[in-house]
């Protein structure tokens, strides 16, 4: 099948004619061979979406956003409960000392008019 001597010669040969049989083929092209260049068309444009409609769209998603969380913020709250109980417990509930300093009789208010 291979018909090249095993020094590699015969593959040379089939090269260096491949060779000459393209360059031939090249001279024989000229510019009356060649079609005039087309303007670009609308399918040349590249497949990014354009700035101002991206924008917009991203306008309008914040502008959704907020209207949600403003909506959301202005809700009434719901009271929360206390800490502790508001009535005393009386389970545990230790009574306190009595004073030893003792009460001071009440006194008329100087505002008030003597009797």
């Amino acid at each position: 099948m291979n018909d090249s001597a095993p020094g590699g010669t015969g593959t040379a040969a089939v090269e260096e004619r491949l060779r000459a049989a393209l360059a031939a083929r090249a001279r024989s092209v000229g510019p009356a061979d060649l079609r005039p260049p087309r303007p670009p068309s609308a399918a040349a444009r590249s497949r990014r979406p354009p700035l101002r409609r991206v924008t917009i769209g991203l306008l309008a998603l914040a502008a959704v956003a907020a209207l949600l969380f403003l909506t959301v913020r202005n809700e009434q709250p719901r009271p929360s409960a206390p800490a502790r109980s508001p009535r005393p417990t009386t389970t545990g509930t230790a009574t306190p000392p009595p004073t030893t300093v003792p009460p001071q009789p009440a006194r008329p208010s100087p505002s008030s008019p003597a009797p």
